[in-house]
């Protein structure tokens, strides 16, 4: 039991490392709403996943992957904003996931499981993560060209539809990792206010990624200290995303000593 806690927690602070560069990149792309709102495309197939006795997190996978793939279409053939897009299939898989998840699996399916891992679970998150990474190293070029321009980086070559797609499946997979114990609910998080905190703090891009990498790790590292040692919930989701939102509530309060001093 408690090496699988180990692996849970390895796990969600390498995802924690993660989410923060994909959330830096959502931000600056001006995703980071509509970015939550994909998370939430698991919960259909998470739901039919517990209804039907098999793995939820196979099951959130194929439904946040076709939601996902359905967001993109939908955006390449009618010109409508990511945000618009990705609102269209939320309301769906919302209303779906409600109505086939069954009751007594609901919070687990809002919320993340509780501390346990297998080796293989751990052996795929981490793979999963790896890409992640590897994948922005490698778009990165590209990724802060089209955010800059996307006229001049579509006359430099760059596919702008096909980025995005890669992007959207990028962010899928991260929140894919989160998904084990953050939940359907709060596994956009650590994308959303570590890179918010970081954009109060500074205005250059390399401080920007290394302050929302670190406030992601420590909102997890304190999470499940905290949700181990004194609160002791089913799963540290919350408490995680509650301490992720007090760094940024501090961010807010020395913004300006920290950009004088970054």
């Amino acid at each position: 039991m408690v090496r699988e806690q180990a692996l849970l927690l390895a796990l969600a602070l390498l995802f924690a490392l993660a989410a923060g560069l994909v959330g830096c990149i959502a931000l600056m792309r001006r995703m980071l709403l509509a970015g939550d709102v994909i998370s939430h495309l698991a919960l259909p197939g998470i739901g039919l996943a517990f209804a039907f006795k098999v793995n939820p997190l196979a099951g959130g996978a194929a439904s946040l992957f076709l939601g996902t793939f359905l967001v993109w279409q939908i955006q390449k053939k009618t010109g409508l904003a990511t945000e618009a897009a990705i609102g269209v299939i939320f309301v769906a898989a919302l209303a779906i996931g409600a109505a086939v998840t069954p009751s007594e699996d609901l919070a687990e399916s809002l919320f993340g499981q509780s501390g346990k891992i297998s080796s293989a679970g751990f052996v795929l998150g981490l793979a999963a993560i790896l890409v992640v990474i590897l994948s922005v190293f490698l778009l990165r070029d590209q990724l802060s060209l089209s955010i800059f321009s996307t006229d001049l980086a579509a006359a430099t070559g760059v596919r702008i539809a096909r980025l995005d797609l890669y992007f959207l499946l990028l962010f899928s997979l991260t929140v894919l990792v989160g998904l084990r114990f953050m939940g359907a609910l709060l596994a956009s998080a650590l994308m959303i206010i570590p890179s918010a905190t970081a954009r109060q703090l500074t205005n250059r891009l390399s401080s920007f990624l290394i302050l929302a990498a670190a406030a992601s790790l420590v909102s997890v590292a304190a999470g499940f200290l905290l949700n181990a040692l004194v609160f002791k919930f089913s799963t540290a989701g919350p408490m995680i995303a509650i301490l992720a939102a007090v760094l940024f509530s501090l961010s807010l309060l020395g913004r300006t000593r920290w950009r004088a001093n970054l």
